[in-house]
Protein backbone atom coordinates (compact mmCIF):
# COMPACT_ATOMS: atom_id res chain seq x y z
CA UNK A 1 0.00 0.00 0.00
CA UNK A 2 1.31 3.12 -0.86
CA UNK A 3 2.24 5.27 2.25
CA UNK A 4 0.79 8.97 1.45
CA UNK A 5 1.93 12.59 2.43
CA UNK A 6 -0.74 12.48 5.41
CA UNK A 7 0.89 8.72 6.27
CA UNK A 8 3.83 10.30 6.39
CA UNK A 9 3.26 13.64 8.65
CA UNK A 10 1.41 11.33 11.08
CA UNK A 11 4.10 9.02 10.99
CA UNK A 12 7.02 11.66 11.70
CA UNK A 13 4.92 13.19 14.23
CA UNK A 14 3.98 10.57 16.66
CA UNK A 15 7.27 8.68 16.50
CA UNK A 16 9.22 10.88 19.27
CA UNK A 17 6.22 9.96 21.17
CA UNK A 18 6.48 6.13 20.53
CA UNK A 19 9.75 6.53 21.19
CA UNK A 20 8.97 7.70 24.81
CA UNK A 21 6.80 5.18 25.38
CA UNK A 22 10.20 2.28 24.73
CA UNK A 23 12.14 3.13 27.24
CA UNK A 24 13.67 6.41 25.78
CA UNK A 25 13.14 9.56 27.94
CA UNK A 26 12.66 12.97 27.20
CA UNK A 27 14.77 15.14 29.77
CA UNK A 28 13.44 18.68 30.18
CA UNK A 29 15.71 20.91 32.80
CA UNK A 30 13.65 23.25 34.77
CA UNK A 31 16.03 25.64 36.34
CA UNK A 32 14.13 27.21 38.98
CA UNK A 33 15.13 31.33 39.29
CA UNK A 34 16.75 32.05 42.55
CA UNK A 35 13.59 33.40 44.36
CA UNK A 36 13.87 37.15 45.06
CA UNK A 37 13.40 38.68 48.22
CA UNK A 38 11.27 41.39 49.35
CA UNK A 39 10.56 43.55 52.96
CA UNK A 40 7.65 46.00 53.39
CA UNK A 41 8.35 48.27 56.50
CA UNK A 42 7.19 51.11 58.35
CA UNK A 43 9.50 53.32 60.59
CA UNK A 44 8.30 56.01 62.47
CA UNK A 45 10.52 59.67 62.62
CA UNK A 46 10.92 61.32 65.55
CA UNK A 47 8.22 63.90 65.27
CA UNK A 48 8.75 66.94 62.92
CA UNK A 49 11.72 64.94 60.80
CA UNK A 50 10.01 62.48 58.22
CA UNK A 51 11.19 64.54 55.53
CA UNK A 52 15.20 64.80 57.16
CA UNK A 53 14.79 60.79 57.35
CA UNK A 54 13.74 59.97 54.03
CA UNK A 55 16.49 62.26 51.98
CA UNK A 56 19.06 60.36 54.37
CA UNK A 57 17.25 56.82 53.46
CA UNK A 58 17.41 57.89 49.68
CA UNK A 59 20.84 59.01 49.14
CA UNK A 60 22.63 56.27 51.30
CA UNK A 61 20.90 53.86 49.49
CA UNK A 62 21.52 54.44 45.66
CA UNK A 63 23.32 51.71 43.24
CA UNK A 64 22.86 49.05 46.01
CA UNK A 65 24.09 45.37 43.77
CA UNK A 66 21.16 43.61 43.25
CA UNK A 67 18.52 45.75 44.70
CA UNK A 68 15.71 45.94 41.93
CA UNK A 69 13.80 48.15 43.46
CA UNK A 70 13.87 50.44 46.97
CA UNK A 71 10.65 52.57 47.34
CA UNK A 72 9.84 55.45 50.09
CA UNK A 73 6.45 56.64 50.65
CA UNK A 74 4.85 59.11 53.13
CA UNK A 75 2.35 57.38 55.67
CA UNK A 76 -0.80 59.25 54.30
CA UNK A 77 -2.69 58.98 58.08
CA UNK A 78 0.84 59.65 60.29
CA UNK A 79 2.86 62.75 59.83
CA UNK A 80 6.02 60.87 60.80
CA UNK A 81 5.81 57.25 59.51
CA UNK A 82 6.99 56.04 56.37
CA UNK A 83 7.26 52.82 54.53
CA UNK A 84 9.80 51.31 52.88
CA UNK A 85 9.51 48.68 50.11
CA UNK A 86 12.21 46.63 49.39
CA UNK A 87 12.85 44.11 46.38
CA UNK A 88 16.08 42.20 46.04
CA UNK A 89 17.27 39.84 43.49
CA UNK A 90 17.86 37.39 46.22
CA UNK A 91 18.12 37.27 50.14
CA UNK A 92 21.97 37.40 50.30
CA UNK A 93 22.26 40.54 47.78
CA UNK A 94 19.78 42.07 50.53
CA UNK A 95 22.21 41.02 53.46
CA UNK A 96 25.67 42.13 51.65
CA UNK A 97 23.78 45.52 51.52
CA UNK A 98 24.09 46.37 55.29
CA UNK A 99 27.10 46.13 55.17
CA UNK A 100 27.79 48.67 51.86
CA UNK A 101 29.86 52.11 52.99
CA UNK A 102 26.87 53.80 51.80
CA UNK A 103 24.67 52.07 53.67
CA UNK A 104 26.67 51.94 57.02
CA UNK A 105 26.59 55.83 56.78
CA UNK A 106 23.00 56.32 56.11
CA UNK A 107 22.21 54.38 59.00
CA UNK A 108 24.86 56.11 61.29
CA UNK A 109 23.57 59.63 60.18
CA UNK A 110 19.86 58.57 59.89
CA UNK A 111 19.91 56.80 63.45
CA UNK A 112 19.00 59.70 65.54
CA UNK A 113 16.18 60.25 63.72
CA UNK A 114 14.31 57.33 64.15
CA UNK A 115 11.36 56.84 67.16
CA UNK A 116 10.82 53.74 66.36
CA UNK A 117 9.98 50.89 63.88
CA UNK A 118 6.15 49.40 63.14
CA UNK A 119 5.00 46.28 61.49
CA UNK A 120 8.18 44.39 59.29
CA UNK A 121 7.15 41.87 56.63
CA UNK A 122 9.60 39.53 54.75
CA UNK A 123 7.47 38.83 50.87
CA UNK A 124 8.65 36.62 47.93
CA UNK A 125 7.87 38.79 45.24
CA UNK A 126 6.87 37.49 41.71
CA UNK A 127 7.47 40.44 39.60
CA UNK A 128 5.34 43.56 38.01
CA UNK A 129 5.08 46.72 36.52
CA UNK A 130 8.63 48.97 37.12
CA UNK A 131 9.94 46.11 38.93
CA UNK A 132 13.78 46.39 37.28
CA UNK A 133 14.51 42.49 36.82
Amino acid sequence: MPVSRRMAIVALAVTPLAGAHAGTTTTTIDMEKPKMYGLIGKMRAQPGQRDALIAILLDGTAGMPGCLAYVIAKDAQDADAIWITETWKDQASHKASLSLPSVQAAIAKGRPLIAGFGERFETEPIGGHGLAH
